[in-house]
């Protein structure tokens, strides 16, 4: 008889069902995940203890948000950090153009290695920046964010990078409905509809993933510098 895993133990993920969900970005996706499992947790941009169960609490977690992608255009990954959702979602949707953003040097520098390494460097780009610094400057159909701030505040570094009728896609956890509701004046200024809170779900086995959805409805004039957002 064997013996039943340890409490603090993730269930294993299936992997026949993981390699049939990614489809043909399985190898890049599962190169991703050594990546991360290794020089991701040697320097620090994951914690050791999440190395174990990167399928199913980082990966498919971030998959999630493809069911909601455009058939074609641009998507802005924003706070990209070790590269999630971005990395996961241009090695699905290899046909969009991503950008990744993110303000630290050394997640930067990461970044462009996990591009090279996995050769999407024709259809990733990574920009060292603020969301806030390039208002005015970059525009995309959609805008990916993953545990970077609360809605409200997300949205107005988030808003005005996604073009008119284009959505700000947030992967949230099981407070979203509420953040969504605290949000609605902080979106409807910014030009936002009202936020959709919308399950993702992936493989059997492995919790649906909380999206929020919120469309570009209307262009309003940019906040003063001194009115913005800081984090």
């Amino acid at each position: 008889m064997t013996d039943a895993p340890a409490a603090h133990e993730p269930e294993p993920v299936n992997r026949d069902l993981v390699v049939e969900y990614f489809g043909a970005a399985f190898d890049r996706v599962d190169r991703f995940r050594e990546m991360l499992a290794g020089e991701g947790v040697t320097r620090g941009l994951i914690g050791p203890r999440e190395a174990p169960r990167l399928w199913e609490r980082h990966l498919l977690n971030s998959a999630s948000v493809a069911a909601f992608l455009p058939e074609q255009g641009s998507v802005i990954d924003v706070g990209s950090g070790a590269g999630l959702p971005g990395v996961v979602l241009a090695a699905m949707r290899p046909d969009l153009t991503v950008t990744l953003v993110e303000p630290m040097l050394r997640r930067v520098t990461w970044l462009e290695e996990v591009v090279e390494t996995l050769e999407l460097a024709g259809s990733v780009s990574v920009v060292r920046a603020r969301a806030e610094e390039l208002h005015g400057t970059l525009l995309a159909d959609v805008v990916t964010a993953r545990a970077v701030a609360p809605l409200d505040r997300l949205a107005g570094w988030t808003l005005p990078l996604v073009r008119q009728g284009g959505a700000l896609l947030a992967l949230k956890g099981s407070q979203a409905a509420v953040e969504a509701a605290d949000a609605a004046p902080a979106l409807s200024a910014l030009g936002g509809g009202p936020a959709e809170v919308l399950d993702a779900p992936t493989i059997p086995g492995v919790d649906s993933t909380v999206v929020v959805r919120v469309v570009r409805e209307r262009v309003v004039p940019p906040a003063p510098q001194g009115k913005r957002g800081r984090r």
